[in-house]
């Protein structure tokens, strides 16, 4: 064999060894794409161990209590005594059943007042405890009060402190939902306050609407068109602002409930507009608050029982974040 022939055997033709050196642009991957998979696909968090319906049902009375001692407070104030009792009665009964809902998923009574031994302000469940706990007392010291005719100034005096408590008893069970590892809630911490509050104006809106004649309905119509503007607009963002774990809001029986809710909501909104003449109008606005305040509380624990089941809504926030970390050092 010549070394010419030898040469022209070592080094490739001109087409081989283009295509050695430049691949061609229609080759595929070898690597499957990457799944989100945990250990023998298990949870990477733990599913929320709170009891159904007691945990959602506490979200939703505490919410509407709040709203409604607020109500009540602003109602003595200004000169409208129904309203006034409507809203002291509803705080005091949504409260006391909100602390048996409470209870009864602690499953001993006890477990209750061992959460008041301290007050940890780090904590948001020691800061909701002290809030429930003063609150029901004040709320259920002016109902008591307004309903037997005695001391009256001190219920007065209580119903306006529980008054000033109401915004906190709205929102802190977000604040508890949210500090959880809870996927769902926890990425949704900046929107769930919002639509906390707003769904807990609506309920309370809606038992006002519901219980009072329409002559003093005016300030409860008020208050439930801005809490359905806040609550839409908060829900809105959960849907499609959290990326990936926005799906477990929009999918499943999450999805389902919080359309449901979106829906009472606005049909509760129209027919509050309408509701300044008819009692019938008024009535059934205030019940499609209500609904929507119950379906809006057991859709959001439904996304977060959702999240806490599939790791990918643990996975993926938390590779987009040291991915945001990784880019921001650079």
């Amino acid at each position: 064999m010549s070394r010419a022939q030898g040469s022209n055997r070592e080094q490739p033709s001109g087409a081989q060894g283009t295509s050695r050196a430049q691949p061609s642009r229609r080759e595929h991957a070898m690597v499957e794409p990457a799944e989100f998979r945990s250990y023998y696909g298990r949870p990477i968090v733990k599913e929320p161990a709170w009891e159904q319906p007691d945990v959602p049902l506490y979200l939703f009375l505490g919410g509407t209590a709040g709203a409604s001692a607020s109500m009540a407070a602003m109602a003595r104030l200004s000169g409208l005594p129904r309203l006034a009792r409507a809203g002291t009665l509803v705080a005091a009964g949504g409260s006391l059943a909100s602390v048996a809902a409470l209870i009864h998923d602690l499953g001993r009574p006890e477990r209750f007042l061992y959460m008041l031994r301290v007050f940890k302000p780090t904590s948001p469940l020691s800061v909701g405890s002290w809030i429930l706990a003063p609150f029901s007392g004040l709320a259920a010291a002016s109902a008591g009060s307004m309903l037997t005719g005695w001391l009256r100034p001190i219920g007065t005096l209580a119903g306006n402190a529980a008054g000033l408590l109401g915004p906190a008893m709205c929102t802190y069970t977000a604040v508890l939902l949210a500090d959880t590892a809870t996927p769902a809630w926890h990425e949704g911490r900046r929107e769930l306050s919002v639509l906390f509050a707003g769904s807990a104006a609506t309920s309370g809106a809606g038992a006002a609407l519901l219980l009072v004649p329409t002559r003093e309905t005016a300030p409860a119509r008020r208050l439930g068109l801005a809490g359905a503007a806040a609550e839409l607009s908060a829900e809105h963002r959960l849907e499609h602002n959290l990326g990936v774990v926005s799906e477990t809001y929009r999918d499943g029986r999450a999805g389902t409930l919080l359309k449901a809710g979106k829906a009472l909501t606005a049909v509760g909104a129209g027919l509050s507009l309408l509701g300044t003449r008819s009692r019938v109008a008024s009535a059934a606005a205030g019940a499609a608050y209500l609904a929507a305040g119950v379906c809006t509380r057991f859709g959001v624990y439904a996304a977060g029982v959702a999240s806490a089941r599939d790791p990918k809504y643990t996975v993926v926030p938390q590779r987009e974040r040291m991915a945001q970390t990784g880019s921001s050092g650079q």
